[in-house]
């Protein structure tokens, strides 16, 4: 029988965490082909949250209590995850809140996903059949709702409509191979680490929609201003299409320069505008081909053979000969119809609207395809 173990990290939930479990273990009940079994990772509650769980252990043989220092929602998930990798043999391991904004009675729509091939299964509050509370501030709506489409921005994983939402169902592969990554991250930005190195690892992903409903007792744990910092630093220095947008400007840098300095300093003739694009262009190619494999893409970059790096750079340069006939083609063009004067104008705008979506679309198609 498979076996899915669902972990909940507590701090002060002495009013809520019995009548989860003995829901869950009711529900346990009647799903068929699963066996559950329960994690409670209590970051010694002084309100004796850890004693309510020793009572019903006695109860259910399939709960299990670990105690850890109070050091942030990512440690605690970590040492649950161990556990129930290592001592339990687990094949999915679903991460939940002990305040009951999750609803239990939606686990069997998680496990029915994992069933149809699903990795990793995400709760998400953002798609048809979703919601957050109606009650909810402004400012919490604003927060949760465009923090969301920064990361899906950011990540350029636009499908993928709740990053924050910590109700989720994981493969034991997936979380096996993400361990080393996410010893990092202590805060709840574990939970937007922890998507985007599974999606690097091809995990397959799926969303269900859930109801997300406030807590009736006890007071929330999260700091929004530090959760909302650690995640756009996060996403800022993890994303590939952040990177691919700095190499961009880097490798516009270098065409602007040597454009610049073969136009305006060596003053070369209008009638060859053309060439002095062609040849900036290239250069910023080069650059971009190396800057792009070992810094943006690094966690797909290519094998270390020298035959490797040729075919990719052609392939790479195939893909570029369509950027620098746009290039050429349009800067001539425009100067043709509007004057030389302004030629640096018309190339930004051909870079920065046409040559950077077309390139991370196709190259990411052809030359740092996913492993």
């Amino acid at each position: 029988m498979k076996k899915a173990v669902i972990i909940i990290p507590t701090y002060n939930e002495v009013d809520n965490i019995s009548n989860l479990i003995n829901s869950l273990f009711s529900l346990s009940k009647t799903i068929k082909g699963w066996q559950i079994e329960l994690i409670v990772v209590d970051s010694t509650s002084p309100d004796k949250t850890s004693s309510s769980v020793r009572k019903l252990q006695k109860e259910h043989a399939n709960l299990h209590l670990l105690s850890t220092k109070k050091e942030g929602l990512g440690r605690a998930y970590l040492k649950g995850i161990t556990f129930a990798l290592n001592k339990l043999g687990a094949d999915v391991v679903f991460e939940m809140d002990a305040d009951f904004s999750h609803n239990p009675q939606v686990i069997p729509d998680f496990l029915r996903k994992i069933d149809e091939g699903a990795d990793f299964v995400i709760g998400s509050r953002y798609i048809r059949g979703g919601s957050i509370p109606a009650d909810w501030s402004l400012d919490r709506k604003f927060f949760s709702v465009f923090g969301n489409l920064i990361i899906r921005a950011g990540f350029m994983k636009i499908r993928i409509t709740d990053w924050t939402s910590g109700y989720r169902a994981i493969r034991s592969w997936v979380l096996e191979s993400s361990l080393k990554h996410l010893e990092k991250y202590s805060g709840y930005v574990f939970q937007v680490a922890l998507l985007d190195e599974s999606l690097k690892k091809n995990a397959k992903v799926s969303e269900i929609p859930i109801t997300f409903i406030d807590r009736r007792y006890g007071v929330s744990k999260i700091n929004t201003f530090q959760y909302m910092s650690q995640t756009l630093w996060y996403v800022f220095t993890h994303s590939s299409f952040i990177r691919y947008f700095i190499v961009g400007v880097a490798g516009a840098s270098i065409d602007f320069g040597l454009s610049f300095l073969i136009i305006e300093v060596f003053k070369i003739a209008h009638n060859l505008f053309w060439l002095a694009t062609l040849v900036s262009a290239e250069a910023a190619v080069i650059f971009n081909f190396f800057a792009n494999n070992f810094w943006s893409f690094s966690h797909k970059k290519l094998t270390h053979r020298l035959s490797s790096y040729f075919l990719a750079f052609l392939k790479f340069s195939a893909v570029a000969v369509g950027a620098l006939a746009i290039q050429a083609f349009g800067i001539q063009y425009l100067t043709n119809i509007f004057g030389a004067r302004y030629w640096f104008v018309y190339k930004f705008f051909i870079i920065a609207l046409v040559i950077i979506p077309y390139s991370y679309f196709l190259y990411n198609k052809v030359i740092w395809k996913s492993k």
